[in-house]
């Protein structure tokens, strides 16, 4: 008779593992998503800063937070466009140093090309017309030069 494996796995048991499994897998991700949440709102608010108080606050007030908010407002263009544009000059960089890599490995990426269908009628319009080139002498086209040596031209 045979003996039994000690440690084996039932089907019940690797069921039972595979759920824990799950359901461990499943309360990570939704604790990394709270963490994840929970930085993004940190992060805006920093950005974002306080609101401020707009009710019961005579004109002067207002004018002075209306111009807090656009200076704020072009602080954050100007660095907008700073950051655009170092993003641009790393990328041209980044190409120019990979088309380097490419000379000198001597590979060049070659650009995939589209996949064409091509009709029956197509192809026989195709084959006839590389059938008419091989069948025509290239002789014939050629232009006739005639040769003179250097007794006619002395003539």
């Amino acid at each position: 008779a045979k003996k039994k494996k000690k440690g084996f796995m039932t089907p019940a048991r690797k069921k039972k593992l595979r759920n824990l499994l799950r359901k461990k897998a499943a309360e990570e991700l939704k604790k990394e998503q709270e963490r994840k949440s929970a930085e993004r709102r940190k992060i805006i608010g920093q950005r974002t800063g306080t609101p401020k108080q707009l009710e019961d606050v005579n004109e002067a007030k207002l004018q002075a937070i209306v111009k807090e908010y656009y200076d704020r407002i072009c602080k954050l263009e100007g660095e907008k466009y700073d950051v655009e544009y170092e993003v641009t000059k790393r990328d041209v960089e980044v190409r120019d140093v990979a088309s380097k890599v490419n000379d000198v490995r001597g590979r060049f990426i070659k650009p995939p090309l589209k996949k064409v269908s091509k009709t029956a009628q197509q192809m026989e319009k195709i084959r006839m017309f590389t059938a008419k080139i091989s069948q025509n002498n290239y002789r014939e086209g050629l232009k006739t030069i005639q040769k003179f040596s250097m007794d006619q031209d002395k003539k």
